[in-house]
């Protein structure tokens, strides 16, 4: 059986999802895909309907009734996976900013280092971004370091979306309380897994900026996370966070 799932969320996406599905199946280790699409004008879900002949009982497409958010695509993903026995699940984007082949290093981290979620950073080996404009860099590279400074949280890369989550951190986790909608959904994953007592390995990888399609950043993405992550910190002083004992929560 396999053991890991890829979650793949897609707006728009007709341009990439071909060449990153395939490129997921072609790394030495295996992996499950599951597309979750928002309703995508541009026919990136009837394409992967289409490629699901080719790769049966390893592609998967959930089909929303519109876009709402990039932290709901993952959440209904991850409710998917959990629906099923996969003990490692993926975030990854379609665009190739994630790299494919990084995906085994990430399972490596879970797998046999022990981590507990294992994150594709940008920030730990000096800033490892490509095709981004200085401007884009430094804003993402402070808003990581505001939210540690602020949370507490020991990780560089607070931002990141490259990530592998063991099943129980999942599981454990209330994901039906997850505030964030946006990108500052991936901040706040990371901080109630910290705050659970689970163990967070950052890994190096490059960032490269996408070459096809059209990016979903905006200015209202970074100043969700910047007021919200202060909101998501007075909150936490305010409530006990349970720790992880070796059962699930729920």
């Amino acid at each position: 059986m396999v053991d890991s799932l890829v979650i793949i969320p897609t707006y728009n996406e007709i341009e990439n999802i071909d060449d990153i599905i395939r490129a997921v199946f072609s790394q030495e280790k295996e992996f499950h895909v599951l597309i979750v699409d928002d309703n995508s004008p541009d026919g990136t879900a009837d394409k992967v309907t289409t490629l699901q002949k080719e790769f049966p009982d390893r592609l998967f497409l959930e089909k929303r009734a519109g876009k709402n958010g990039l932290g709901t695509a993952y959440i209904h993903g991850f409710k998917w996976a959990l629906d099923r026995s996969y003990d490692y699940i993926f975030e990854m984007d379609a665009d190739f900013s994630h790299n494919p082949k990084d995906l085994a290093r990430l399972y490596d981290a879970c797998k046999k280092e022990g981590a507990d979620m294992a994150v594709g950073s940008r920030y730990i080996n000096g800033v490892n971004v490509v095709n981004w404009a200085m401007s884009r860099v430094l804003m993402s590279y402070f808003a990581s370091k505001y939210v540690r400074i602020i949370t507490g949280i020991p990780v560089q890369d607070t931002t990141a979306g490259f990530v592998c989550y063991t099943r129980k951190v999942l599981e454990f986790i209330n994901l039906d309380k997850i505030r964030f909608v946006g990108y500052a959904f991936q901040i706040e994953l990371k901080f109630k897994a910290w705050r659970s007592g689970f163990k967070i390995k950052e890994v190096s990888v490059i960032f490269t900026d996408r070459s096809r399609g059209k990016s979903k950043m905006s200015s209202s993405i970074f100043s969700e996370a910047i007021f919200g992550v202060i909101g998501m910190k007075l909150r936490s002083i305010f409530s006990k966070q349970q720790k992880y004992h070796g059962e699930p929560s729920h």
